[in-house]
């Protein structure tokens, strides 16, 4: 018999006060109980049980014994149990939910590199802009910008703050003219987003000369998704008040043309949240090591420009 098997043993007639509970426990016989505790005692050289007919009890070395080994077996203990952890693959079904155009770009990096790391484990992607509630839709997790996030939920930062811009097609300024100042914008045609759950349409934030705005201009057109304002503007009907993620190509291209650039404030990024309840589920954890990877990697900042 080994010494943990022994130590074991000692902890077991020790919790029990008996060699037969021990032995019960232990699923042995109390003879092998009896031989054990007598090799212990007889390698130390001391008495670890005072032991009658009716009883039995810890001699003075047993005690100090016991308090030394019980914290130190519980440590050995959990760091086995620990070892299960890399015996649960991910399997399953993960649920998430993103706005669309952030949530596509996310989900395009994010979804292979899961896909690769847990073969056995099965995705669907819900692209909504409105705020879900993840647990009342059956939803694992979600990706939102920072602001939006309910307070009972954990968050783990996905991406840097994001920048937004102020674009319309260099045809309309043609026509309309040049916004120099954040007011200016409202006597213009603008294209607004509207939030699906609320049906409320969010002003524009600015900074101004008297500090930080929020305008609600007049709305020609809206729409509850950023790709559809984008297309929009590309066709000349506005201006836009878009992510830059969106918008990139087309300014580039010149498609778009940016105003008032040193007017529009970031926002606080994207992240990933989830119930914190559901942290410890093997699907969970593989999604957090993957999020938290891409996001020390930078790879999602890469993904949203």
């Amino acid at each position: 018999m080994g010494s943990f098997d022994l130590i074991r043993l000692f902890l077991a007639v020790a919790d029990e006060r008996s060699f037969t509970q021990a032995a019960r426990r232990l699923d042995i016989t109390p003879t092998a109980v009896s031989k054990g505790i007598r090799a212990l005692e007889k390698k130390h050289g001391v008495p670890l049980f005072a032991r009658t007919t009716r009883s039995v009890a810890l001699t003075e070395a047993g005690a100090s014994l016991l308090a030394a080994l019980k914290p130190a077996v519980s440590q050995i203990e959990d760091a086995f149990n620990e070892l299960g952890r890399f015996q649960s693959r991910p399997s399953g079904h993960l649920r998430l939910a993103a706005p669309r155009a952030l949530g596509f770009l996310v989900a395009r990096v994010l979804v292979p590199r899961m896909r690769a790391a847990c073969p056995d484990l099965t995705f669907e992607l819900s692209l909504d802009d409105g705020l879900v509630d993840l647990v009342a839709s059956g939803y694992d997790a979600g990706i939102r910008l920072g602001q939006a996030l309910a307070q009972d939920m954990v968050a783990i930062r996905l991406s840097s703050p994001l920048s937004w811009s102020i674009v319309a097609a260099p045809g309309y300024f043609e026509h309309a003219g040049v916004p120099e100042r954040p007011h200016d914008l409202l006597r213009h045609e603008t294209l607004r987003y509207r939030f699906p759950t609320s049906g409320r349409l969010p002003p524009w934030r600015l900074t101004g000369a008297e500090g930080e705005l929020l305008l609600d201009t007049e709305a020609l057109l809206t729409a509850n998704d950023t790709r559809m304002i984008a297309e929009w503007a590309r066709q000349g009907m506005g201006i836009a008040y878009l992510p830059d993620l969106e918008i990139a190509d087309d300014v580039q291209s010149g498609r778009l043309m940016r105003v008032l650039t040193g007017c529009v404030p970031e926002t606080s990024g994207l992240f990933l949240y989830f119930p914190m309840r559901t942290q410890h589920q093997p699907k969970m954890r593989a999604l957090i090591e993957q999020v938290s990877r891409l996001a020390a990697e930078g790879a999602l900042d890469v993904a949203c420009k």
